[in-house]
């Protein structure tokens, strides 16, 4: 049997996996949105159904497809372990650029009496002369 990171590396599952995230759908719904043949669909739903990521309910003649949590949630445990170097990460990018912003306003902001972009182009455009 394949590893839950084996089934879900396989871009077109992670693709159906995306599209039942918003709402249950059935066989027909995800080939036309996906682009992908009844076939292919249906081989995939069954590899995520046995592997318990997705449960399938009957109305009338269809079947609608539906993600099931626990799998993601044997995922996330194993993520936990690397959330804190994710968190360190993207504190030191929230404070790197911040300090841009900082760095870049200060920048723009004229000093009291420094021209300004406009008072130069005033300064340096002449009136055409009449004719």
């Amino acid at each position: 049997m394949e590893s839950v990171f084996e089934i879900i590396a396989e871009p077109n599952r992670r693709a159906i996996l995306s599209l039942l995230a918003s709402s249950q759908q059935s066989v027909g719904e995800i080939e036309s949105r996906l682009r992908m043949s009844q076939p292919t669909v249906s081989k995939h739903l069954r590899v995520l159904r046995d592997a318990g990521f997705v449960e399938a309910t009957v109305d009338a003649q269809r079947r609608l497809y539906r993600l099931k949590p626990e799998p993601f949630q044997q995922v996330d445990a194993w993520l936990a372990q690397f959330r804190r170097f994710w968190s360190a990460h993207l504190d030191a990018l929230e404070r790197h650029l911040d300090r841009m912003d900082h760095d870049r306003l200060e920048q723009s902001t004229p000093t009291k009496g420094a021209p300004t972009k406009k008072r130069i182009k005033e300064k340096t455009t002449r009136p055409k002369p009449r004719t």
